[in-house]
């Protein structure tokens, strides 16, 4: 499988770094926008698998962007990893609490990044249905 990928980030540097260490990683597919209205319009065109927000962009921001992918019935099942500097324990809640699957924060490890992608595809393919439970006698393993 070669999932699509679609970053949005305003600091180009950062969208090709991350690209090139994706690429290495051997996740070919990755596309960069530089605002959250490009990202929406990008998003609704490439039905990415996956999408890498920055929470600080110009003109919208990543919350919104994410509230509004979230809301739209066609893309509220892509996957949603929060990257940005902002790492209060607040602005996490905040990002979970809008629809992020997952939180990383600035600076990040390339090979952390790539495993939490692989690990939110692994579930998406999956359908995001958790193992059944595992009961015997009075014990139950969820």
């Amino acid at each position: 499988m070669n999932p699509k990928i679609l970053m949005i980030e305003d600091d180009a540097s950062i969208c090709d770094m991350t690209k090139m260490n994706l690429n290495m990683n051997g996740f070919q597919h990755v596309y960069c926008a530089s605002d959250g209205e490009e990202g929406l319009a990008l998003a609704a065109q490439l039905v990415p698998d996956l999408i890498l927000l920055d929470v600080m962009l110009p003109g919208i921001d990543g919350l919104t962007v994410c509230r509004n992918l979230k809301n739209n019935p066609a893309l509220a099942d892509i996957p949603i990893i929060m990257l940005t500097a902002k790492g209060e324990e607040n602005d996490i809640v905040l990002g979970l609490e809008m629809g992020a699957d997952d939180y990383v924060t600035k600076p990040y490890s390339s090979k952390v990044l790539a495993a939490r992608i692989a690990a939110r595809l692994r579930k998406k393919s999956a359908g995001g249905k958790a193992m059944q439970a595992i009961v015997l006698g009075a014990l139950a393993i969820d």
